[in-house]
């Protein structure tokens, strides 16, 4: 469980997005999973970033007009598995996150707690190797920051490395490292 914390501009979503191979660095280089980055297909990339990465956004990027299930679906599409595979895995990863009662309701009518733990569910439901939280707890009250550490302590356990950009001191006392950024380096 790590940390990334730093004020405004200090590079924290962008070193995410470049941990998440969504960005590319500006120079250096950077291995994920054994294989340099830089010179990886965007294919590749894209499959990668698939196939062991999770990723939690702060304003959660789920689809208002689809239903909680849907939401879960679409991230599901991408993989070989039969209809019955994701139904349980939707299942699943609802009763972990809470919902299950919700999985027919439309993502509009969600608190916004309820839409961080969605977010958090399609982060989890094609089990990564590492979970990527951008301020996922931003947005939400005590309780709803309690269930966020809880969940991604559930992670964790399981043996998930969680990587999160965070203001809230609660998720930073949380983490067992914590880095600090300041103008795109890291500082000790």
């Amino acid at each position: 469980r790590v940390a990334i914390v730093g004020h405004s501009g200090a590079g924290k979503s962008t070193l995410l997005n470049i941990i998440g191979l969504l960005d590319e660095p500006s120079s250096g280089s950077y291995e994920l999973a054994g294989q340099q980055t830089q010179t990886m297909s965007t294919r590749r990339r894209d499959r990668l970033r698939a196939e062991i990465l999770g990723f939690v956004f702060q304003d959660y990027h789920v689809l208002g007009h689809r239903t909680v299930a849907e939401n879960l679906q679409l991230k599901l599409a991408i993989n070989a598995m039969s209809f019955k595979e994701r139904g349980a895995a939707i299942e699943r990863v609802l009763d972990d996150v809470g919902l299950e009662h919700r999985a027919d309701s439309l993502t509009r009518l969600l608190s916004g707690g309820e839409k961080q733990r969605l977010a958090i569910a399609r982060a989890m439901i094609t089990g990564p190797q590492v979970l990527l939280a951008d301020e996922p707890t931003g947005n939400l009250d005590d309780e709803n920051s309690r269930t966020v550490r809880a969940l991604f302590d559930e992670q964790a356990a399981q043996g998930v490395a969680i990587v999160v950009i965070t203001h809230d001191e609660r998720i930073s006392s949380w983490a067992d490292r914590v880095l600090h950024l300041d103008a795109g380096r890291i500082k000790s």
